[in-house]
């Protein structure tokens, strides 16, 4: 499970990647930029839910109360 959790944590930083060298490129229509743009969001926050997922498991598997900086 975590295995799984990791690859799509891994697929979706790839693809968010691959849109923003797209999106820099600078040559691609207005309308694809902006649907690049909306997929790119949608992935960052997907991204963001399961980074928060995983902070939370590793404050859960500490337990004792030890405070963990999980931002560096």
């Amino acid at each position: 499970m975590v295995k799984k959790d990791t690859t799509n944590f891994e697929a979706s930083l790839n693809k968010l990647e691959k849109i923003v060298l797209k999106l820099e490129d600078g040559d691609i229509s207005l309308e694809d930029s902006v649907k690049s743009f909306e997929e790119g969001i949608g992935l960052v926050k997907e991204c963001q839910k399961q980074l928060s997922e995983a902070e939370l498991k590793v404050k859960k598997l500490l337990g004792n109360g030890e405070s963990v900086d999980l931002k560096n």
